[in-house]
């Protein structure tokens, strides 16, 4: 969100957080689809013409899906930037973050085998990271640990290339760099997603209303989540309450 809102300030987003339910990573890919489907649904409901997908868990387990299910609209989703760091990487060993659900969904496993065949693909599931993300510990030692202990192995095999394959993970880069040194690249995929949206929004030559306008609900508690928002995006923004009504979103 903070990449297209640097790109495209004159749209208006709509921000679902389903924080009630997180980390998706750990969870079976039949409870992320309906998750995801609710989640469109509510957004359709709020007039958007347009949805990002801002989970790899969501993207591997549900992009398909959704673009089955609602094909009038564009859906862009998120996967591990494999492919340019494939390309990139001179020692030929890349380390990806990422969590299980990503890892088994065949949106990642087609990419490897499409672009990636030929490198060392290294992984590590970072248990416990999206939960210190989600509380706002950004730098402190629990994260700093669980990070070490997936990244030093990963620079010891000679990896030069480090991908973000969770989207809470941008918010540690400066840890992650701190750790891995000046000499690994540390691949965030919001620019790429940003331009994205910005050239299927140029495509449909959908209507902008020029307000630029921020909407943020959550599932969770807007309280903590108005808390941490600074810490994420640089400012404030009002929240609204979300409640899950079997799979339906309902606003509070």
């Amino acid at each position: 969100m903070k990449a297209v809102r640097l790109l495209r300030p004159d749209i208006d987003i709509c921000f679902v957080a389903d924080q009630a339910n997180v980390p998706y990573g750990s969870r079976n890919p039949e409870q992320v689809q309906e998750f995801a489907a609710g989640i469109t649904k509510f957004l359709i409901g709020e007039g958007a013409e347009l949805i990002v997908v801002a989970c790899n868990a969501a993207s591997a387990s549900a992009l398909y899906g959704l673009r089955e299910t609602f094909p009038n609209i564009p859906f862009v989703g998120m996967e591990p930037a494999v492919k340019p760091a494939a390309n990139l990487s001179s020692s030929r060993t890349v380390g990806v973050l990422a969590t299980p659900v990503t890892f088994h969904g065949k949106l990642y496993n087609d990419t490897i085998e499409r672009f990636a065949s030929n490198v060392n693909i290294l992984t590590s599931t970072c248990p416990g990271l999206v939960e210190q993300i989600e509380a706002g510990n950004l730098d402190g030692l629990s994260t700093r640990s669980i990070l070490e202990e997936a990244l030093i192995p990963m620079i010891e095999a000679r990896a030069d290339m480090i991908v973000l394959g969770c989207t809470h993970y941008p918010f540690v880069i400066p840890l992650v760099q701190s750790i891995v040194g000046p000499n690994v690249n540390v691949i965030d995929p919001s620019p790429a997603i940003a331009r994205q949206v910005d050239k299927i929004l140029n495509d449909k030559g959908c209507p902008t209303k020029n307000a630029g306008h921020t909407q943020i609900y959550t599932s969770g508690n807007p309280g903590k989540l108005i808390d941490v928002l600074p810490g994420f995006l640089g400012n404030s923004h009002p929240v609204r309450k979300l409640r899950w009504n079997d799979s339906t979103l309902i606003s509070v």
